[in-house]
């Protein structure tokens, strides 16, 4: 089997601590592989009537992944490209998309032929998640290129373990 180096690397944020993590991962790749980066953060910009009927009707807020407002993804951006040129990397775009955010990953992933997307993706905690589906299954199956999930890591630097495999 022949592995091949990525060329383009898209990488999500919402400015969150596992965002950190994601998009150190993804700098880390595109430093190894001498790779673009290009940065995402999906964003909503939802007046507050029709957000408000969002989360009354579906029982929570169902843009899970997505920042809300333009300037607080603004933010989540400059942290992320300052956490990527840490790592060395080349950051070739930093874009903020108003919209749903496996939709934008994919969308960017394919109009810049990337050969990789990395998103974060913590454990399915809430019944919404179950039923709706999370970012990262969203991408997954969108996604015409690999995907790299990255899990958060815990106090001791472990990845978390979902319990019922610890039963096996």
């Amino acid at each position: 089997m022949t592995m091949k180096d990525y060329r383009t690397i898209v990488v999500g944020t919402d400015g969150s601590e596992l965002a950190g993590q994601v998009v150190a991962r993804a700098a880390w790749l595109a430093v190894r592989d001498d790779a673009d980066l290009v940065i995402v953060c999906a964003f909503s910009q939802l007046p507050r009537r029709a957000e408000a009927k969002n989360v009354a009707t579906l029982g929570g807020d169902p843009r899970t992944g997505q920042v809300l407002g333009r300037e607080a993804a603004g933010l989540a951006l400059d942290g992320a490209m300052t956490t990527a040129r840490k790592e060395g990397a080349t950051v070739s775009a930093a874009l903020l998309v108003d919209g749903e955010p496996s939709t934008a990953l994919t969308t960017i992933a394919e109009e810049r032929s990337a050969d990789l997307i990395v998103l974060g993706a913590v454990h399915d905690r809430s019944l919404a998640d179950r039923l709706l589906g999370t970012v990262a299954t969203e991408v997954t199956k969108r996604a015409g290129c690999d995907v790299l999930v990255v899990r958060p890591v815990d106090e001791k630097g472990d990845l978390e373990i979902p319990e019922e495999a610890s039963r096996v």
